[in-house]
């Protein structure tokens, strides 16, 4: 029968989920979100998103950081709102903060759209089906299962190249910087550590940290970890990458924080979480109990995922995640 593989996959991971899964401390949600917003509409929409992830992650774990960033940098530029999924010479992708975002993970989107609305037709947002896959990425790589709230409507544009630039932060920002941007965003300095957290899976290239190497070392930087880091970036200019956190690039869990108490974090942005007393006190907290961590990770993912949503009657449910709607019925009648 056609429903049993999906049914099996669903007793599968029961266990998995119970034993990841805490009364986490939800904030309130948005006007026009639901924990349960495609019950009657969709109801297999979440087994749909998993069953599908967990194949892609088993032939590149790695999408799973892709997923997870392009989601951080579509609630980050214009709110939560597939804005990021636009393309076009000055869509957001085209920014220079969004050039690295991985195409494969874009194309994942796509292909989850097509699965989804093959089950339940033109129903769900591509910004819900952004937010589920970056839940499933947490989860399926060893992270916490939460809920995530959905009801989120597409926007018809895309953020000026200027707002894109401005509403992400560089790797090189500072601790002040940071949290001026999280503040902006309605998010503390809890949120800011905790979400930081996000890089204990992915990889950074060596442009984005080329300059706590040369000309000199930063003295921030302990020494062995360093050492590695010339083998894989010899010049300024290497094209290479490494794992943002080299203890367990591939598992959502807490080395990221223990990475940056022994002097190891990858991007600036990361390891002076560790040098500004203001946040140091929390990276240690979080090196010391992956629980703690993982607590106020889903709270501040959650709240981060309700930014300036669009709801009710406001945008669209894009049938194509990369145009909108009137763009995509243009095309289809040439």
């Amino acid at each position: 029968m056609a429903f049993k593989p999906l049914l099996l996959l669903l007793i599968s991971s029961l266990p998995l989920i119970s034993s990841r899964s805490e009364l986490h401390d939800y904030p309130p949600l948005a006007d026009g979100l639901a924990w349960e917003f495609y019950d009657d509409t969709c109801h297999d929409l979440e087994s749909i998103v998993r069953a599908h992830l967990r194949s892609v992650f088993d032939s590149d774990v790695g999408l799973a950081a892709g997923l997870l960033r392009v989601f951080f940098h579509d609630c980050f530029v214009q709110g939560c709102d597939g804005s990021v999924l636009l393309t076009g010479s000055d869509s957001e992708q085209a920014s220079p903060p969004n050039q690295t975002l991985r195409p494969k993970a874009l194309q994942v989107i796509d292909d989850l759209r097509g699965l989804v609305d093959e089950a339940c037709g033109s129903v769900v947002s591509c910004a819900d089906i952004t937010a589920l896959a970056a839940r499933e990425a947490v989860f399926l790589t060893g992270g916490p299962y939460f809920k995530m709230p959905l009801g989120r409507r597409d926007s018809v544009t895309f953020a000026p190249a200027a707002d894109t630039i401005a509403s992400i932060p560089s790797p090189r920002s500072n601790i002040t910087a940071l949290l001026k941007t999280f503040k902006d965003k309605k998010l503390s300095l809890m949120d800011l550590v905790a979400l930081s957290g996000a890089h204990t899976i992915g990889v950074g290239h060596c442009a984005a940290f080329a300059d706590r190497l040369y000309p000199a070392q930063d003295s921030d930087m302990d020494p062995s970890y360093a050492k590695r880091l010339y083998a894989t970036c010899p010049t300024a200019t290497a094209a290479n990458a490494t794992g943002l956190d080299f203890r367990s690039p591939d598992a959502f869990d807490n080395m990221y924080f223990v990475d940056l108490v022994n002097g190891e974090g990858l991007l600036a942005s990361d390891q002076g979480l560790f040098g500004d007393e203001r946040t140091k006190k929390v990276v240690k907290k979080f090196a010391g109990e992956q629980k703690r961590f993982f607590r106020k990770f889903v709270r501040a993912v959650i709240k981060m995922s309700q930014l300036d949503v669009l709801t009710g009657s406001k945008g669209e449910i894009r049938r194509d995640c990369t145009v909108p709607n009137s763009a995509a019925a243009g095309l289809s009648a040439m």
